[in-house]
């Protein structure tokens, strides 16, 4: 999907814990960093719908399994991505693509690394039922 990049994510074992990579500034969706921040999500729960004008997303998820499901209005495609700690990628999302994501074990752990830092008047937002998908 155009405005969408997954990038793999190196993950290194280690016997007391292990390293997991999630970005640097010379990456591919790289845009500048605005803000970090983590935020999860109960089993089953939904999150969405919404649509960015000037943040650009990059997307981690290290713990738990999330799904993500990105609209393109302009050409009505969907695409659905499954992030994990054992599907260890990086999801970049540019601007003006909705996305809803749904949190699929019992604990779901998300990472953003936002191009800049957060402004409510800059994101739209639609109920879940708006966007028709199958869930």
């Amino acid at each position: 999907m155009d405005g969408v990049i997954l990038t793999p994510l190196k993950r290194i074992n280690h016997p007391k814990g292990d390293i997991f990579h999630a970005m640097k500034n010379g990456d591919d969706g790289f845009e500048g960093f605005g803000e970090a921040y983590f935020s999860t999500i109960n089993k089953a729960d939904i999150k969405g719908w919404k649509k960015h004008t000037k943040m650009v997303l990059n997307l981690v998820v290290p713990v738990g399994t999330i799904e993500f499901i990105l609209y393109n209005e302009d050409s009505k495609d969907f695409l659905s991505i499954e992030l994990s700690s054992e599907n260890y990628q990086r999801l970049t999302v540019h601007q003006n693509i909705w996305m809803a994501f749904r949190g699929k074990d019992e604990n779901n752990l998300l990472l953003n690394l936002a191009s800049i830092e957060h402004q409510p008047e800059e994101a739209m937002k639609l109920d879940i039922n708006e966007i028709e998908y199958a869930w």
